[in-house]
């Protein structure tokens, strides 16, 4: 499966900027209602919740520059697994899809991690010419489970990481392809992103 960046510059427009990030206390559980597409997908009640049927699932953070998005993508590979992407990864190629949106963007790790559910692949890198005129530090994944492919992609204020990896890990390890999972997941302690050489 190859997956290109989803996020565009409609995306970037309707993320909120304001300083902070706490992990809430409270959470939201989205589950799809549509048989054929399922997914779960749990995050702090200090995000909100737009799109989603035939658009992007797009969760804000209502007080800091922190966006979540989980797109449902085309499977090109019927073998598909997070191992096998990760060998294909090409670190040059990602950059570049990347830059279209996120001018600088450069690649910082790779690896396999967790949904609630299923294994994915994992990348991340940072821009620090982005649009937004802020840093932004995004965080790929992408699985498939039962021919259907998902990614999910989360960005934030590179600046504001201490407080903004932990919701995003949380989101990550609560992710699921399934419509009936529940919550919660406790976030991995450890990131199995490696650091790209």
């Amino acid at each position: 499966m190859t997956i290109r960046p989803i996020m565009g510059s409609l995306l970037l427009l309707s993320m909120v900027l304001a300083p902070g990030a706490a992990l809430a206390q409270s959470i939201t559980v989205t589950h799809s209602i549509l048989p054929d597409q399922p997914f779960t997908l749990i995050y702090p009640d200090v995000m909100e919740a737009s799109g989603g049927v035939d658009k992007p699932l797009v969760i804000n953070h209502t007080n800091a520059p922190l966006q979540c998005t989980m797109t449902y993508v085309p499977v090109e590979e019927t073998d598909w697994t997070p191992q096998s992407a990760l060998a294909s990864l090409v670190d040059a190629e990602v950059e570049a899809d990347w830059r279209k949106t996120f001018p600088g963007f450069k690649l910082t790790a790779r690896g396999t991690t967790a949904y609630q559910s299923d294994s994915a692949l994992i990348y991340e890198g940072t821009s620090t010419d982005s649009p937004m005129g802020i840093p932004l530090t995004i965080v790929h994944t992408e699985t498939v489970s039962d021919g259907l492919g998902y990614a999910l992609d989360c960005l934030f204020d590179t600046t504001q990481a201490e407080q903004a990896r932990p919701i995003v890990d949380f989101i990550i390890a609560n992710f699921s392809t399934s419509a009936e999972a529940e919550c919660c997941v406790p976030t991995p302690p450890e990131a199995e992103a490696a650091p790209v050489q």
